[in-house]
């Protein structure tokens, strides 16, 4: 057995949750998880029970998570702002909805089993387990599916609590640490998000959505509350609040920004690095393999030509395997496939898919595992991983595979622009050709001009056909720009 995290929030002092209105210290913390969680046990939420956490964002979406866990359970946290349509296939399967009063009539179409838990309302209690089976579920991610449904990701406690406690020592989080939350609730970057910080017995500041979408009210915020680390930031996001006349100044608090979910290349070679007097770290891993597999430090004199992903966390390794699973050598592209002990079981009822992606590890001890990511990379000879892109992404234009990451950096090098993704098309002759979707100041800014520009650095085979010019990017509930919707709208 073993105990939860919330044994760490119990050796900590101070406040704990910051909102614009009120402190949330770390007693306070404690007392509340462990009181929902007597409630939650005696619902029936134990070992191998899915609880469905559907709460706005803020101290009581902590609270109740932290509180599946403690009961031994495994939390499914979705964000309360998507549709009900999706809510819905996210939930499939759960065995417990907690929720408030004021939630509780929307959600109770959802299909999930029993009368719900309300966080605000009275209820029976059950005693507690003093720990938990390293091999129990812990909680439910989500990536999207090829079908447009998404595919459930199973994790086990067994890596979790090792892994928050290697984020706060790695990224030297301590008591002095004021983190803002930023990744979406359902999205797994904010168990790091929150967690994190309080397994270091920091300082967590939650804003509402609407302050993160106004860069003004976000700096303000920032500085309000002496806010010095962001764990989980997306580059695109980056790129928003660089557009900001006054960033630099605005970001100068920060002395830790760790990016995630999208290449960082494009946004260093737009001269981004420069935003942030502190710390830049890449961090890259699938939801599959627990959040982080690798993680690199950016100097302050980033090399913009190469998306270096670093070297491999603790009790982490990384193999570049080719088709047949065999390594290829270092300096040459084989696929990321991932060996840890923060492998989920799989996609909770997808077996194939499963067997596909999840495969014997030849290298590794009987019955050890690894994790396919479809993600290309190259060993460098200092250790590196230098990410190269999905293999399905990649596009084979006249015969050449390109990159589109490698267009879209010498894209945001251009002064008029301020954003830029590259995706591909096909014409009536059933040729592909990339099509640039750009933002900034471009009405003075014509297409042989941005052609001809590429020119200089890209061969022909690289340069666009056309660019699309937006006001604004598409992007996930995550931030990150919605690539499908473009290629939608490039095919309108």
């Amino acid at each position: 057995m073993i105990s939860t995290f919330v044994a760490d929030l119990r050796s900590h002092d101070g406040p704990a949750i910051v909102t614009g209105d009120r402190t949330l210290s770390y007693p306070e913390l404690v007392a509340r998880v462990e009181r929902l969680a007597g409630r939650l046990a005696g619902s029936g939420v134990g070992p191998e029970r899915v609880c469905v956490v559907a709460l706005e964002r803020g101290p009581e979406a902590v609270i109740a998570i932290a509180a599946v866990l403690r009961a031994g359970g495994a939390f499914l946290a979705v964000d309360v702002d998507l549709p009900d349509q999706r809510i819905a296939s996210l939930v499939a399967g759960a065995d417990t909805l907690l929720t408030t009063a004021a939630l509780a009539q929307r959600f109770a179409t959802l299909g999930v089993p029993g009368s719900p838990v309300l966080l605000d309302e009275p209820g029976p209690t059950a005693p507690l387990p003093p720990g938990v089976a390293p091999r129990s579920l812990a909680y439910v991610g989500h990536t999207s599916g090829s079908t447009g449904t998404p595919n459930a990701v199973l994790i086990e406690h067994r890596w979790l609590h090792d892994y928050l406690r290697f984020v706060a020592r790695d990224h030297r989080l301590g008591p002095d640490t004021v983190a803002v939350q930023l990744a979406p609730l359902g999205f797994d970057a904010s168990i790091r998000d929150i967690f994190a910080p309080l397994v270091a017995g920091g300082r967590l500041v939650m804003l509402p959505r609407a302050t993160l979408l106004r860069p003004d009210e976000f700096f303000a915020a920032l500085e309000r509350f002496e806010v010095n680390t962001m764990l989980s930031v997306t580059p695109s996001f980056l790129t928003f609040l660089a557009r900001h006349d006054d960033a630099a100044r605005r970001l100068r608090g920060l002395r830790l920004v760790g990016t995630t979910g999208e290449s960082l290349r494009p946004f260093l070679a737009s001269g981004g690095r420069r935003l942030f007097a502190g710390r830049l770290v890449n961090q890259y891993g699938p939801t599959e393999c627990t959040m982080t597999a690798a993680r690199f430090p950016v100097p302050a004199q980033p090399d913009t030509g190469v998306d270096l992903i670093g070297t491999t966390i603790d009790g982490v390794a990384v193999r570049l395997l080719d088709g047949d699973l065999r390594p290829v050598p270092d300096g040459q592209s084989g696929e990321i496939c991932i060996a840890s002990p923060g492998l989920a079981r799989g996609y909770g009822g997808r077996p194939a898919l499963t067997a596909e992606r999840f495969v014997p590890d030849p290298f590794g001890t009987p019955g050890a595992r690894l994790y396919r990511t479809g993600d290309l990379a190259r060993r460098h000879p200092d250790g590196n991983l230098e990410y190269l892109g999905r293999a399905d992404r990649q596009i084979k234009i006249r015969g050449y595979r390109v990159d589109p990451a490698e267009v879209e950096g010498v894209l945001l090098a251009h002064p008029a622009v301020t954003g830029a993704a590259v995706t591909a098309a096909t014409d009536e002759r059933a040729r592909t050709y990339l099509v640039a979707h750009l933002t900034g100041d471009l009405a003075e800014v014509g297409d042989a001009v941005l052609r001809a520009y590429l020119a200089r650095t890209l061969p022909p085979h690289m340069l666009p056909r056309r660019f699309a010019r937006l006001s604004r990017f598409p992007t996930t509930r995550t931030g990150k720009i919605d690539r499908r919707a473009l290629t939608a709208g490039a095919l309108r």
